[in-house]
């Protein structure tokens, strides 16, 4: 995987949302009738990164793909979240050797999760 997109109805919200809950810089873009704002990249890094996105045919859902941010305090994430109107849908939750995860709708309506090794 290389890029994921978010559907947002409204971007300047949305924008400070995952600013917000993820300590993060987004910055924004305009392609035509697409408005975007596109998490850091970081050339040669691990992982992808990828894009809110303000279009038509853009419809933020809590059905369908789900989008993993990897984030080193997962219940300090949360509470950012819940500070920007998220709604938890599962706290931090073991999954094993593979660390563990929690999940939450964000200020759009989009199913979310967190991921961290501790």
């Amino acid at each position: 995987m290389t890029w994921f997109e978010i559907p947002v109805n409204d971007l300047e919200r949305a924008k400070t949302f995952y600013e917000h809950t993820l300590g993060v810089e987004l910055s924004v873009h305009e392609f035509g009738p697409l408005r975007m704002a596109w998490f850091p990249m970081h050339a040669g890094a691990p992982g992808c990164t990828g894009s809110l996105v303000l279009a038509p045919s853009y419809v933020p859902s809590h059905q369908g793909s789900m989008v993993y941010f990897e984030v080193g305090d997962i219940p300090a994430a949360l509470k950012r979240a819940e500070e920007k109107g998220a709604t938890i849908l599962r706290e931090k939750m073991s999954i094993g050797e593979h660390g563990f995860v929690a999940h939450f709708q964000d200020c759009e309506g989009n199913r979310v999760s967190l991921h961290s090794s501790q």
